[in-house]
């Protein structure tokens, strides 16, 4: 071959073009190689996923092997024009200044250096994350259950938990709690073994958060709590931003003054919504938050929010009435005759006129939250009280173990969970069942609809004859058409013939009559005619289950699949349900043999 030939041989390999990836080599790439494309380290590559939102990614086809992790090719571009990862590079540089200063002792230096370190700022992330104020609601409910939980987390060095980690997710937390309790937000209160969860209803979203109990809580060693400071790190600028537009929305100063005394001795929240119910309305141009002034661009404004902040806004004179009276050491009777606000739904004020006085065995923080929330007086025995417990216009006291010496003939003795039933049910139950020393009532979680489940606890059934009987909507006999017919039943009637009903089934599940064996006697002495109708019942076409079973072949493959799968699930759910009665009988059982 000449010379000639080889250079033009080699001259067409250099100007072919190069061959272009399709599908999926294209869509996605591996996490080595978005390691090389940025020219960063693992920990630094995870922590700017979890700020801005990015995810691994599932490919149909994985290209180069199933043991690989894979993202977007866009993600991987968007994270590329972050400009956290050039600031990212110049705190490198600058530690690396201040190391250098520190080796050769010159510590002026190092003061100097330290003083204009470069800052690290989230701002434009939440704006970017969030367009408008709705999304950033809806997306509350990690952020809340992640500040709560390290609010009551010990500082660890070895996990670099420090103290201001702590004590800023304590004060956001705090300040979310006393916005829910000032325009009465909270809906639910549920405590399980992992926690409380709570529900509020804000700027027309349902939140829910847990909150862990009030003990020493334990660091696991398997969990990765670098992972979880970075989460945090995120979620108190986002939170910040919120109770901020919150804050703004009702024309209060924010951050919230919080009083010294109080914060010494562990009374956050009564000393935030002391200031709050004493606060003049305040709207201030720029935020104290880390939001700096981003926080009024980060949510754009849309007719529901407009309606929302004018809607608030009226909300507030009322409110404050309501909180002043309720810093009184004293029930102020002309004062509870207040009208109620029109837009407040009445059970959120299902306490207001009581008075409640907290025992020191009690988690105090969340009985305060809840009382609050729904238009309670609380005091409790410690520095700082509104008032003391030998007030005479206590109402209830809130105790968990017979331990007092002395006690009052006006008030009752109750157990925690009957303000959280009586909240969860938006009516005040009878404390009979939740006196001190008795076994409470099960504790139905407010999760979960019983009907839609199809099976309905035993406690839920009176829960909703008492609510039938106490509601005000109770049904009245219609009036006929026909002049000459008789005049219709008056309703005060029907009242005490409800009213009498209900105090007869209470009266049998005190003595132990379940109000389902009361309907089974009731049945069983019914007359014989009804057996001959219920006898007379036609039974199950075999028919039916033949089209059913020509309708399952007639179906596709996929939709035979799905078809199967709901059956299923059905089957699960009776199987579900036909063991909770099982339970229940043999509980029975075992109740009239103890007895």
């Amino acid at each position: 071959m000449t010379r000639a030939t080889k250079h033009k041989s080699k001259s067409k390999q250099y100007l072919a073009p190069k061959q272009r990836k399709e599908g999926n080599a294209a869509k996605y790439i591996t996490r080595n190689k978005a390691l090389n494309r940025l020219q960063i380290k693992l920990p630094e590559f995870r922590r700017l996923c979890i700020l801005k939102g990015i995810h691994p990614r599932e490919p149909k086809k994985k290209v180069e092997g199933h043991n690989k992790t894979y993202y977007h090719v866009k993600d991987i571009a968007f994270l590329a024009h972050e400009p956290l990862l050039n600031r990212s590079r110049e705190l490198k540089a600058y530690e690396k200044k201040i190391v250098k200063a520190r080796a050769k002792r010159n510590f002026d230096l190092v003061e100097r250096l330290l003083g204009r370190k470069p800052e690290w700022n989230l701002n434009h992330l939440v704006k970017e994350r969030y367009p408008s104020f709705v999304d950033a609601l809806r997306d509350l409910d990690d952020p809340l259950t992640i500040l709560h939980l390290f609010a009551w987390l010990p500082a660890d060095n070895s996990q670099k938990i420090r103290p201001e980690h702590i004590e800023s997710a304590r004060k956001l937390s705090l300040q979310w709690q006393a916005y829910c309790i000032r325009v009465r937000a909270l809906r639910k209160v549920f405590v399980s073994v992992k926690g409380v969860y709570y529900q509020a209803e804000v700027g027309g979203q349902n939140i829910t958060w847990l909150t862990p109990h009030c003990t020493s809580q334990v660091l696991p060693s398997d969990v990765d709590f670098r992972v979880m400071l970075t989460f945090l790190e995120f979620y108190k600028t986002l939170v910040g931003f919120v109770n901020f537009k919150l804050y703004h929305e009702l024309g209060l100063r924010y951050p919230p003054i919080l009083d010294d005394k109080l914060e010494k001795a562990a009374n956050e929240l009564y000393g935030l919504m002391k200031g709050l119910a004493s606060a003049a309305p305040v709207i201030e141009d720029t935020p104290k938050t880390d939001g700096g002034d981003n926080d009024t661009e980060m949510a754009e404004e849309d007719p529901r929010a407009v309606e929302s902040q004018a809607r608030l806004a009226s909300l507030h004179s009322r409110l404050l009435a309501i909180d002043t009276e309720q810093e009184s050491p004293v029930l102020n009777t002309e004062a509870t005759k207040e009208p109620e606000d029109e837009d407040l739904d009445p059970s959120v004020n299902i306490f207001k006129g009581s008075k409640f006085f907290l025992g020191r065995e009690v988690p105090r923080e969340a009985l305060l939250f809840v009382i609050r929330s729904f238009g309670g007086t609380v005091s409790w025995d410690g520095e700082g009280a509104p008032f003391p417990e030998s007030d005479e216009f206590i109402t209830h006291q809130i105790v968990d173990r017979p331990t007092q010496g002395h006690k009052f003939l006006s008030r009752e003795y109750v157990q925690p969970q009957w303000i959280f039933d009586s909240v969860n049910n938006k009516f005040l139950l009878p404390t009979d069942a939740y006196l001190v020393g008795k076994i409470c009532p099960p504790h139905l979680s407010p999760f979960v609809d019983a009907e839609a489940e199809g099976y309905m606890p035993e406690y839920a059934e009176t829960i909703k004859r008492m609510q039938a009987a106490t509601s005000d909507d109770l049904p009245i006999f219609e009036k006929p058409d026909d002049a000459n017919a008789a005049t219709e039943t008056s309703k005060t009637d029907v009242n005490v013939k409800l009213e009498k009903s209900f105090t007869q089934d209470l009266s049998k599940e005190i003595a132990g009559i379940s109000y389902s064996a009361s309907l089974k006697r009731k049945a069983e002495t019914a007359p014989e005619e009804d057996d001959q109708k219920s006898d007379a019942a036609p039974a199950v076409v075999p028919e039916a289950d033949e089209a059913v079973r020509m309708g399952r072949m007639m179906m596709t493959r996929k939709a035979r699949g799905l078809y199967d799968a709901a059956k299923m699930g059905q089957a699960k759910k009776a199987a579900k349900i036909e063991l909770l009665k099982e339970r229940k009988k043999k509980a029975k059982v075992e109740a009239k043999g103890n007895k």
